[in-house]
Protein backbone atom coordinates (compact mmCIF):
# COMPACT_ATOMS: atom_id res chain seq x y z
CA UNK A 1 0.00 0.00 0.00
CA UNK A 2 2.80 2.48 0.93
CA UNK A 3 4.50 1.71 -2.58
CA UNK A 4 0.77 2.68 -4.19
CA UNK A 5 0.97 5.97 -2.49
CA UNK A 6 4.36 6.73 -3.48
CA UNK A 7 4.62 5.59 -6.94
CA UNK A 8 1.06 6.13 -8.18
CA UNK A 9 -1.48 8.38 -6.09
CA UNK A 10 -0.06 11.08 -5.98
CA UNK A 11 0.47 10.88 -10.09
CA UNK A 12 -2.65 10.40 -10.82
CA UNK A 13 -4.50 12.55 -8.12
CA UNK A 14 -2.59 15.21 -9.60
CA UNK A 15 -2.72 14.78 -13.41
CA UNK A 16 -6.71 13.83 -12.77
CA UNK A 17 -7.54 17.54 -11.40
CA UNK A 18 -5.74 18.79 -14.83
CA UNK A 19 -7.61 16.18 -16.95
CA UNK A 20 -10.79 17.40 -15.29
CA UNK A 21 -10.72 20.81 -15.03
CA UNK A 22 -8.35 21.84 -17.40
CA UNK A 23 -10.15 22.66 -20.50
CA UNK A 24 -9.52 25.81 -22.10
CA UNK A 25 -6.71 26.45 -19.41
CA UNK A 26 -4.22 24.29 -20.24
CA UNK A 27 -2.78 23.41 -23.98
CA UNK A 28 -4.34 20.68 -25.99
CA UNK A 29 -1.28 18.70 -25.85
CA UNK A 30 -0.75 19.25 -22.20
CA UNK A 31 -4.21 17.99 -21.57
CA UNK A 32 -3.68 14.64 -23.62
CA UNK A 33 -0.69 14.19 -21.52
CA UNK A 34 -2.24 14.31 -18.99
CA UNK A 35 -4.94 12.27 -19.53
CA UNK A 36 -2.52 9.90 -20.56
CA UNK A 37 -0.32 10.35 -17.06
CA UNK A 38 -4.04 9.69 -15.50
CA UNK A 39 -4.20 6.41 -16.87
CA UNK A 40 -0.95 5.16 -16.49
CA UNK A 41 -0.90 6.37 -12.98
CA UNK A 42 -4.28 4.13 -12.76
CA UNK A 43 -2.44 0.74 -14.15
CA UNK A 44 0.23 1.53 -11.81
CA UNK A 45 -2.13 1.85 -8.84
CA UNK A 46 -4.35 -1.38 -9.91
CA UNK A 47 -0.68 -3.17 -9.99
CA UNK A 48 0.09 -2.76 -6.52
CA UNK A 49 -3.51 -2.92 -4.97
CA UNK A 50 -4.21 -6.56 -7.06
CA UNK A 51 -0.48 -7.45 -5.90
CA UNK A 52 -1.93 -7.08 -1.80
CA UNK A 53 -5.19 -8.48 -2.51
CA UNK A 54 -3.63 -11.51 -4.39
CA UNK A 55 -1.16 -12.24 -1.58
CA UNK A 56 -4.62 -12.40 0.91
CA UNK A 57 -5.82 -15.11 -1.65
CA UNK A 58 -3.08 -16.75 -2.55
CA UNK A 59 -0.29 -16.11 -0.41
CA UNK A 60 3.81 -16.83 -0.45
CA UNK A 61 6.95 -15.75 -0.41
CA UNK A 62 7.14 -15.86 3.66
CA UNK A 63 8.00 -17.50 7.01
CA UNK A 64 5.48 -17.87 10.57
CA UNK A 65 8.15 -16.42 12.93
CA UNK A 66 8.48 -18.21 16.58
CA UNK A 67 6.54 -14.55 17.76
CA UNK A 68 3.40 -16.13 15.27
CA UNK A 69 3.98 -13.10 13.05
CA UNK A 70 4.66 -13.83 9.31
CA UNK A 71 7.86 -11.96 7.95
CA UNK A 72 8.53 -11.71 4.42
CA UNK A 73 11.62 -13.93 2.74
CA UNK A 74 10.94 -12.47 -1.14
CA UNK A 75 9.56 -9.63 -2.41
CA UNK A 76 9.26 -10.88 -5.64
CA UNK A 77 7.14 -13.78 -4.45
CA UNK A 78 5.42 -11.42 -1.91
CA UNK A 79 3.92 -9.34 -5.10
CA UNK A 80 3.97 -11.92 -7.79
CA UNK A 81 1.87 -14.88 -6.59
CA UNK A 82 0.30 -17.41 -8.34
CA UNK A 83 -3.43 -15.67 -9.00
CA UNK A 84 -2.04 -11.83 -9.10
CA UNK A 85 -1.55 -12.40 -13.43
CA UNK A 86 -4.83 -13.21 -13.94
CA UNK A 87 -6.29 -11.15 -11.51
CA UNK A 88 -4.63 -7.86 -12.80
CA UNK A 89 -5.21 -8.92 -16.31
CA UNK A 90 -8.95 -9.54 -15.46
CA UNK A 91 -9.50 -6.55 -13.85
CA UNK A 92 -7.91 -3.92 -15.77
CA UNK A 93 -9.92 -5.68 -19.03
CA UNK A 94 -13.20 -5.48 -16.78
CA UNK A 95 -12.36 -1.36 -16.38
CA UNK A 96 -11.71 -0.66 -20.09
CA UNK A 97 -14.97 -2.31 -20.42
CA UNK A 98 -16.91 -0.84 -18.07
CA UNK A 99 -15.38 2.55 -19.35
CA UNK A 100 -16.20 1.32 -23.01
CA UNK A 101 -19.89 1.00 -22.15
CA UNK A 102 -20.26 4.05 -20.29
CA UNK A 103 -18.72 6.21 -23.52
CA UNK A 104 -21.34 3.98 -25.57
CA UNK A 105 -23.91 4.89 -23.66
CA UNK A 106 -23.03 8.56 -23.94
CA UNK A 107 -22.62 8.26 -27.20
CA UNK A 108 -26.09 6.36 -27.96
CA UNK A 109 -28.02 9.18 -25.44
CA UNK A 110 -26.55 11.74 -28.03
CA UNK A 111 -27.40 10.52 -31.03
CA UNK A 112 -31.03 9.67 -29.76
CA UNK A 113 -30.73 13.19 -29.22
CA UNK A 114 -29.54 14.40 -32.23
CA UNK A 115 -26.87 16.16 -30.57
CA UNK A 116 -23.07 15.90 -30.85
CA UNK A 117 -23.77 13.39 -33.92
CA UNK A 118 -19.97 13.48 -35.11
CA UNK A 119 -18.58 13.10 -31.49
CA UNK A 120 -21.15 10.68 -30.85
CA UNK A 121 -20.64 8.46 -33.69
CA UNK A 122 -16.98 8.32 -32.28
CA UNK A 123 -17.65 7.72 -29.16
CA UNK A 124 -19.94 4.73 -29.83
CA UNK A 125 -18.09 3.62 -32.72
CA UNK A 126 -15.20 2.85 -30.63
CA UNK A 127 -16.98 1.81 -27.43
CA UNK A 128 -18.21 -0.75 -30.12
CA UNK A 129 -14.51 -1.37 -31.59
CA UNK A 130 -14.05 -2.81 -27.23
CA UNK A 131 -17.47 -4.76 -27.15
CA UNK A 132 -16.58 -6.89 -30.44
CA UNK A 133 -13.08 -7.36 -29.48
CA UNK A 134 -11.89 -6.69 -25.69
CA UNK A 135 -15.23 -8.44 -24.48
CA UNK A 136 -14.48 -11.86 -25.79
CA UNK A 137 -11.36 -11.98 -24.87
CA UNK A 138 -12.58 -11.18 -20.95
CA UNK A 139 -14.37 -14.27 -21.71
CA UNK A 140 -11.16 -16.18 -22.05
CA UNK A 141 -9.12 -14.10 -19.30
CA UNK A 142 -12.13 -14.75 -17.16
CA UNK A 143 -11.87 -18.72 -17.51
CA UNK A 144 -8.27 -18.69 -17.10
CA UNK A 145 -9.13 -16.58 -13.64
CA UNK A 146 -11.25 -19.55 -12.73
CA UNK A 147 -9.02 -22.45 -13.59
CA UNK A 148 -6.59 -20.53 -11.20
CA UNK A 149 -8.87 -20.06 -8.67
CA UNK A 150 -10.32 -24.07 -8.65
CA UNK A 151 -6.37 -24.64 -8.02
CA UNK A 152 -5.67 -22.46 -5.00
CA UNK A 153 -9.10 -22.13 -3.57
CA UNK A 154 -11.87 -24.53 -4.68
CA UNK A 155 -14.17 -23.61 -2.01
CA UNK A 156 -15.14 -20.11 -3.29
CA UNK A 157 -15.43 -21.92 -6.60
CA UNK A 158 -17.50 -24.93 -5.46
CA UNK A 159 -19.42 -22.06 -3.76
CA UNK A 160 -19.60 -20.27 -7.29
CA UNK A 161 -20.95 -23.61 -8.55
CA UNK A 162 -23.39 -23.99 -6.20
CA UNK A 163 -22.27 -27.78 -5.75
CA UNK A 164 -22.38 -29.78 -2.42
CA UNK A 165 -21.28 -33.42 -3.46
CA UNK A 166 -17.68 -33.93 -5.02
CA UNK A 167 -18.96 -35.34 -8.41
CA UNK A 168 -16.83 -36.39 -11.36
CA UNK A 169 -18.93 -35.32 -14.90
CA UNK A 170 -20.33 -32.47 -12.50
CA UNK A 171 -22.88 -30.36 -13.95
CA UNK A 172 -23.06 -26.81 -14.57
CA UNK A 173 -25.94 -24.99 -12.52
CA UNK A 174 -27.44 -22.18 -14.30
CA UNK A 175 -29.88 -21.18 -11.74
CA UNK A 176 -30.76 -22.47 -8.44
CA UNK A 177 -31.67 -21.55 -4.93
CA UNK A 178 -28.82 -22.31 -2.74
CA UNK A 179 -29.71 -23.82 0.70
CA UNK A 180 -26.47 -23.57 3.20
CA UNK A 181 -28.63 -25.03 6.10
CA UNK A 182 -29.55 -28.48 4.09
CA UNK A 183 -26.87 -28.15 2.47
CA UNK A 184 -28.67 -28.61 -1.02
CA UNK A 185 -29.64 -26.65 -3.95
CA UNK A 186 -33.25 -25.85 -4.28
CA UNK A 187 -35.25 -25.87 -7.97
CA UNK A 188 -31.70 -26.48 -9.70
CA UNK A 189 -31.63 -25.87 -13.63
CA UNK A 190 -28.43 -27.79 -14.53
CA UNK A 191 -26.27 -28.71 -17.79
CA UNK A 192 -24.79 -32.29 -17.10
CA UNK A 193 -21.15 -32.35 -17.14
CA UNK A 194 -19.99 -28.86 -18.25
CA UNK A 195 -18.80 -27.67 -14.97
CA UNK A 196 -15.88 -30.48 -15.01
CA UNK A 197 -15.61 -29.36 -18.66
CA UNK A 198 -15.07 -25.77 -17.80
CA UNK A 199 -13.02 -26.59 -14.89
CA UNK A 200 -11.24 -29.21 -15.74
CA UNK A 201 -11.24 -29.68 -19.34
CA UNK A 202 -12.31 -33.35 -19.07
CA UNK A 203 -16.12 -34.23 -19.04
CA UNK A 204 -15.33 -36.61 -16.12
CA UNK A 205 -13.40 -34.52 -14.03
CA UNK A 206 -13.63 -34.03 -10.73
CA UNK A 207 -14.43 -31.34 -8.95
CA UNK A 208 -14.84 -30.84 -5.22
CA UNK A 209 -18.35 -29.65 -3.46
CA UNK A 210 -18.95 -27.68 -0.06
CA UNK A 211 -19.31 -30.70 1.83
CA UNK A 212 -15.23 -31.19 1.81
CA UNK A 213 -14.76 -28.34 3.96
CA UNK A 214 -16.12 -27.88 7.48
CA UNK A 215 -18.96 -25.86 7.95
CA UNK A 216 -17.17 -22.85 9.42
CA UNK A 217 -14.67 -22.68 6.58
CA UNK A 218 -17.27 -22.51 3.46
CA UNK A 219 -18.06 -19.38 2.33
CA UNK A 220 -22.09 -17.63 2.16
CA UNK A 221 -22.63 -19.44 -1.04
CA UNK A 222 -25.65 -18.08 -1.94
CA UNK A 223 -24.04 -14.38 -2.22
CA UNK A 224 -20.90 -15.88 -4.00
CA UNK A 225 -23.67 -18.15 -6.34
CA UNK A 226 -25.32 -15.06 -7.46
CA UNK A 227 -22.59 -12.20 -7.69
CA UNK A 228 -20.84 -15.03 -10.16
CA UNK A 229 -24.04 -15.09 -12.65
CA UNK A 230 -24.67 -11.66 -12.27
CA UNK A 231 -21.36 -10.97 -13.25
CA UNK A 232 -20.85 -13.93 -16.28
CA UNK A 233 -24.52 -12.63 -17.25
CA UNK A 234 -23.41 -9.15 -17.89
CA UNK A 235 -20.11 -10.23 -19.62
CA UNK A 236 -22.18 -12.20 -21.76
CA UNK A 237 -24.77 -9.26 -23.10
CA UNK A 238 -21.65 -7.17 -23.73
CA UNK A 239 -20.36 -9.91 -26.32
CA UNK A 240 -24.08 -10.08 -27.59
CA UNK A 241 -23.72 -6.22 -28.04
CA UNK A 242 -20.43 -6.63 -29.81
CA UNK A 243 -22.65 -9.18 -32.15
CA UNK A 244 -25.40 -6.44 -32.75
CA UNK A 245 -22.98 -3.61 -33.17
CA UNK A 246 -21.18 -5.94 -36.04
CA UNK A 247 -24.25 -6.74 -37.73
CA UNK A 248 -25.62 -3.32 -37.98
CA UNK A 249 -22.03 -1.86 -38.61
CA UNK A 250 -22.35 -4.18 -42.55
CA UNK A 251 -25.99 -2.88 -42.92
CA UNK A 252 -24.56 0.69 -42.59
CA UNK A 253 -27.46 0.69 -39.79
CA UNK A 254 -25.29 1.01 -36.54
CA UNK A 255 -25.13 4.95 -35.59
CA UNK A 256 -29.25 5.34 -36.90
CA UNK A 257 -31.16 2.56 -35.22
CA UNK A 258 -32.96 3.53 -32.26
CA UNK A 259 -33.18 -0.07 -30.80
CA UNK A 260 -29.61 -0.24 -30.44
CA UNK A 261 -29.36 3.02 -29.15
CA UNK A 262 -31.99 2.22 -26.26
CA UNK A 263 -29.75 -1.02 -25.45
CA UNK A 264 -26.70 0.73 -25.22
CA UNK A 265 -28.21 3.50 -22.96
CA UNK A 266 -29.54 0.29 -20.35
CA UNK A 267 -26.34 -0.66 -20.57
CA UNK A 268 -24.62 2.48 -19.75
CA UNK A 269 -23.86 1.12 -15.40
CA UNK A 270 -24.18 -2.60 -16.70
CA UNK A 271 -19.70 -2.63 -16.29
CA UNK A 272 -19.95 -1.10 -13.10
CA UNK A 273 -22.70 -3.77 -11.55
CA UNK A 274 -20.49 -6.41 -13.20
CA UNK A 275 -17.28 -5.36 -11.58
CA UNK A 276 -18.91 -4.97 -7.82
CA UNK A 277 -20.50 -8.34 -8.35
CA UNK A 278 -16.86 -9.81 -9.10
CA UNK A 279 -15.27 -7.83 -6.09
CA UNK A 280 -18.33 -9.39 -4.16
CA UNK A 281 -17.29 -13.07 -5.41
CA UNK A 282 -13.79 -12.85 -4.84
CA UNK A 283 -13.66 -10.96 -0.96
CA UNK A 284 -17.49 -13.17 0.50
CA UNK A 285 -15.81 -16.11 -1.80
CA UNK A 286 -12.65 -15.71 0.47
CA UNK A 287 -14.46 -16.28 3.19
CA UNK A 288 -13.87 -17.18 6.59
CA UNK A 289 -10.60 -16.42 5.51
CA UNK A 290 -8.73 -13.09 5.56
CA UNK A 291 -5.04 -14.77 4.50
CA UNK A 292 -6.39 -17.81 2.66
CA UNK A 293 -5.49 -20.75 4.62
CA UNK A 294 -3.25 -18.55 7.23
CA UNK A 295 -5.44 -16.15 9.02
CA UNK A 296 -9.57 -16.02 9.32
CA UNK A 297 -11.04 -12.66 9.44
CA UNK A 298 -12.51 -13.09 13.43
CA UNK A 299 -8.56 -13.55 14.11
CA UNK A 300 -8.15 -9.90 12.68
CA UNK A 301 -10.73 -8.08 14.56
CA UNK A 302 -9.02 -4.95 16.40
CA UNK A 303 -9.62 -4.41 19.91
CA UNK A 304 -11.29 -1.06 19.27
CA UNK A 305 -15.11 -0.35 21.22
CA UNK A 306 -17.56 -0.25 18.74
CA UNK A 307 -18.49 3.34 19.41
CA UNK A 308 -15.24 4.49 18.02
CA UNK A 309 -15.86 2.60 14.66
CA UNK A 310 -19.42 3.79 14.78
CA UNK A 311 -18.30 7.28 14.47
CA UNK A 312 -15.41 6.87 11.76
CA UNK A 313 -18.15 4.86 10.00
CA UNK A 314 -20.36 8.22 9.84
CA UNK A 315 -17.66 10.14 8.99
CA UNK A 316 -16.73 7.98 6.14
CA UNK A 317 -20.20 7.77 4.64
CA UNK A 318 -20.77 11.52 4.93
CA UNK A 319 -17.24 12.45 3.47
CA UNK A 320 -17.57 9.94 0.40
CA UNK A 321 -21.25 10.96 -0.19
CA UNK A 322 -20.12 14.37 -0.40
CA UNK A 323 -17.33 13.63 -2.65
CA UNK A 324 -18.74 11.16 -4.89
CA UNK A 325 -22.12 13.43 -5.35
CA UNK A 326 -19.86 16.27 -6.51
CA UNK A 327 -18.01 14.01 -8.96
CA UNK A 328 -21.03 12.68 -10.16
CA UNK A 329 -23.11 15.57 -10.39
CA UNK A 330 -19.73 17.37 -12.32
CA UNK A 331 -19.55 14.92 -14.58
CA UNK A 332 -23.64 14.32 -15.30
CA UNK A 333 -23.06 18.47 -15.87
CA UNK A 334 -20.45 17.42 -18.30
CA UNK A 335 -22.27 15.01 -20.14
CA UNK A 336 -25.51 17.58 -20.50
CA UNK A 337 -22.68 20.10 -21.39
CA UNK A 338 -21.74 17.69 -24.47
CA UNK A 339 -18.17 17.62 -26.35
CA UNK A 340 -18.49 20.94 -28.22
CA UNK A 341 -15.12 23.27 -28.25
CA UNK A 342 -14.08 25.62 -25.86
CA UNK A 343 -15.01 28.83 -27.77
CA UNK A 344 -19.04 27.42 -28.44
CA UNK A 345 -19.45 26.60 -25.03
CA UNK A 346 -17.80 29.79 -23.48
CA UNK A 347 -19.82 31.83 -26.11
CA UNK A 348 -23.38 30.52 -25.85
CA UNK A 349 -22.86 31.67 -22.04
CA UNK A 350 -22.29 35.29 -23.02
CA UNK A 351 -18.51 34.48 -20.36
CA UNK A 352 -15.06 35.70 -21.72
CA UNK A 353 -12.83 32.44 -22.79
CA UNK A 354 -9.97 32.16 -19.84
CA UNK A 355 -6.61 32.50 -21.16
CA UNK A 356 -4.53 28.78 -21.94
CA UNK A 357 -0.86 28.89 -20.62
CA UNK A 358 0.24 29.31 -24.14
CA UNK A 359 -1.44 32.79 -24.53
CA UNK A 360 0.24 33.99 -20.71
CA UNK A 361 3.68 35.71 -21.11
CA UNK A 362 6.67 34.06 -19.80
CA UNK A 363 5.10 30.63 -21.03
CA UNK A 364 7.50 30.14 -24.47
CA UNK A 365 4.28 28.72 -25.97
CA UNK A 366 5.27 25.77 -22.99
Amino acid sequence: MGYEVLTAFFLEASFLGVMLFGWNRVSPKMHFASTIIAAVGTLISAFWLLAANSWMQTPQGFRVGGDGLLYPTSWLEVIFTPSFPFRFVHMITAAYLTTAFTVAGVGAYYLWRKRHISHARVMLGMAMIMAVFVAPMQLVFGDLHGLNTFKHQPAKVAAMEGLWETERGAPLVLFDWPDQDAETTRFAIKIPKLSSLILTHELNGEVRGLKEWPKEERPPVAIVFWSFRIMVGIGMLMIATGVMALVLYFRKRLFDTRWFQYWCMALTPSGFIAVLAGWFVTEVGRQPWIVYGLMKTSDAVSPVIGTSIAISLTAFVFVYAFVFGAGTYYILKLISKGPGTGEEAYGAHGVEKPPILTDLPGTGGA
